[in-house]
């Protein structure tokens, strides 16, 4: 369906009205338009008001949906991720998922630091909820959806983004060295650290300059007296000669 803009900002408004304000009536043919389904709207238009709470939920998955501005294309590229994601990380028909994380534990690990090792059990944790989601995923019944892209959404945005979360743990934890400071996985404007030195070849430049200055300055000023006093000494020259 082509996104109206203007019609997602209608939808918006309406959403935002107090319930006890809203047109139950409008929100049922504003579903009706969304979805297209004549069946379900004949079944709530008949009391909109008594079917509030499900026009509302309807209304706002599509609005969620809009406001996300994802096409259908897009949530397709979102799902092959998830298939890649379930075959290489879930593994649903593998019965002991503690498989990998053995085969994946250091020999070493007792001896690493606390948050390193951390990363280690948040892992589990991680992989934990993936199954979860997944088997939500699994169980979503999207053949009478109203918009089934909407409803896979969250299920295959949350499922991303533990995988990316995953990876990043398990880079940290394989590489760390001894010895050194682990690596952090969060993103944090105050990690980031600025060279001091950058801005002092700036200052030195400047120093430099003005001393320069200075020196040039010495030997013209150092001509000017010479030049007044050989002129005083040629005024007095003559004035002698004159008195003679």
């Amino acid at each position: 369906m082509k996104q109206d803009a203007q019609f997602t900002e209608k939808l918006q408004q309406w959403m935002n009205t107090p319930d006890g304000q809203k047109d139950w009536s409008e929100g049922a043919l504003m579903l009706l338009q969304l979805s297209g389904n004549q069946i379900m709207y004949r079944n709530i238009s008949v009391n909109p008001k008594g079917k509030a709470e499900f026009i509302k939920g309807q209304l706002q998955k599509y609005l969620n949906f809009r406001l996300q501005q994802l096409t259908h294309g897009e949530v397709e590229e979102m799902q092959q991720k998830v298939d890649k994601i379930i075959i290489e990380v879930i593994k649903p028909e593998e019965k002991n998922e503690f498989a990998d994380f053995k085969a994946g534990k250091r020999a070493d690990h007792d001896s690493l630091p606390d948050e390193v090792k951390a990363l280690y059990a948040e892992n589990l944790d991680i992989v934990h909820r993936m199954r979860e989601v997944h088997m939500k995923l699994r169980s979503l019944s999207l053949e009478n959806a109203t918009c089934p892209d909407s409803e896979r959404y969250p299920f295959l945005k949350e499922l991303i983004a533990l995988d990316k979360k995953l990876h990043e743990n398990w880079d940290v934890y394989d590489h760390f060295v001894a010895g050194t400071v682990p690596a952090s996985t969060d993103c944090d404007d105050s990690t980031i650290v600025i060279p001091v030195e950058e801005e002092a070849p700036k200052e030195a430049t400047d120093t430099v300059a003005e001393t320069t200055e200075t020196v040039a300055d010495a030997p013209k000023a150092e001509v000017k007296t010479t030049a007044k006093k050989a002129t005083r000494k040629a005024t007095s020259k003559k004035t002698a000669a004159k008195k003679a």
